[in-house]
């Protein structure tokens, strides 16, 4: 599931637990989306916690977009890893240039310790400055917000919340505001554990009959119309592309397993902090083994679990997906999006590459594993800069 691993429900009733206890829907999407009754407010005692890459447009435009990638899948990582300790499921929402994190109290402390560490490893050894802010759950509610969040499964071993309102929209506008202050949380952790991070792959070309990948970012006009306009734009992709699996940029065909030097190098100053030549030297003849264990069956059913858990759709009070296909169906899907921009129902804005991306945190070759997916030359940072432009246009217009 979204926290690997067999998560062992020590206190069931536990608020800490509330994320873990919530049913898994299997319903399509589109209908899971309008029926509010399946979707539980989050509970007030947990904070919301956002990771962001300042001035990642830039960054990417410069070619740091494989950075910018590895430095947002290392704040995932850094939560699960604690989490996963603690036995406790975390919601989690990858952004392509940060994350954003739905965290219960009994964590919290640790999370924000690690993430702080984090960030001054970030800008000591890649110069980018990675935004770290908590808000509480509570004061998102005190100021007229709302946080609605379900489980859901388009497949056998993996589950990824949907949330609903504007709830994450409020704490990603507070956390990245001039005047958001830290409060109580100014100490760092002296390490952090960001054991099963991996970048091994190199980029993916789209799968069999199909010619580009399209990273997509959708926002609704009015939350009140937020479900129903979303259940929408999910079946105008079911219509044009297909089931979620016919849209999956990920094919076991075209992954190509990278050895190079300087990628495990890049790879291991994520996760050290340094580069460490016997630690290289011991990670790149696990990677040649690697060329034999993919040719085992347990390998080939890890390259098959690989593609049904690439995290290629993200719910988190707008839509954030990457998905591949035709230029026919593209332009299919811009013409049905422009209909619902007109009837200022959604604003959305998508970025087109030839390959798509991934980085992986894998605790075991088995069944714990998930695989972080944007598009190439960073998909998502460029649509939502496009969106974030559309926003403003949108503004100047109504004032």
């Amino acid at each position: 599931m979204r926290i690997l691993g067999v998560l062992i429900r020590i206190m069931p009733d536990s608020e800490d637990h509330f994320y873990s206890n919530l049913p898994i829907h299997k319903m399509p999407l589109h209908q899971l989306l309008i029926k509010d009754q399946l979707f539980e407010n989050v509970i007030a005692s947990w904070c919301v916690i956002i990771t962001d890459i300042k001035r990642s447009t830039a960054a990417v435009n410069s070619g740091l977009h494989e950075n910018v990638n590895l430095i947002a899948t290392g704040s995932i990582v850094a939560v699960l890893n604690i989490a996963f300790k603690a036995n406790i499921s975390v919601p989690f929402f990858f952004g392509g240039d940060g994350a954003t994190f739905i965290v219960p109290p009994g964590i919290v402390d640790d999370v924000m310790k690690s993430l702080l560490k984090y960030k001054e490893n970030t800008l000591l050894n890649f110069n980018l400055d990675l935004r770290t802010g908590i808000i509480p759950v509570a004061e998102i509610y005190k100021n007229g917000h709302t946080l609605k969040i379900c489980r859901f499964s388009s497949a056998e071993t993996f589950s990824i919340p949907i949330v609903l309102g504007d709830g994450l929209a409020y704490a990603e506008q507070i956390i990245k505001g001039e005047n958001y202050l830290l409060a109580d949380h100014k100490t760092a952790s002296d390490e952090i554990d960001l054991s099963g991070m991996q970048c091994r792959w190199d980029k993916i070309e789209p799968p069999e009959n199909s010619e580009e990948v399209v990273t997509l970012v959708v926002i609704a006009s009015e939350i009140a119309q937020q479900a129903a306009v979303f259940s929408k734009v999910i079946l105008h992709l079911d219509q044009i592309y297909g089931s979620p699996e016919k849209r999956q940029p990920i094919s076991v065909p075209k992954l190509i397993f990278r050895t190079s030097f300087n990628s495990l190098g890049k790879e291991m100053k994520h996760r050290l902090g340094k580069i460490k030549f016997l630690e290289i030297i011991k990670s790149w003849f696990i990677n040649v083994y690697g060329y034999i264990y993919f040719r085992t069956d347990r390998g080939k059913k890890y390259l098959k679990q690989l593609v049904e858990m690439s995290d290629t759709l993200v719910v988190d009070g707008r839509i954030n997906t990457v998905i591949t296909g035709t230029a026919k169906q593209r332009l299919a899907l811009e013409q049905a999006l422009n209909q619902l921009e007109k009837n200022n129902e959604i604003l959305y804005a998508f970025y087109v590459s030839g390959e798509s991306v991934m980085s992986c945190y894998v605790r075991d070759l088995e069944d714990d594993h998930i695989h972080f997916v944007d598009g190439a030359d960073g998909g998502y940072t460029q649509a939502a800069g496009i969106l974030k432009q559309k926003i403003r246009d949108k503004f100047n217009v109504l004032r």
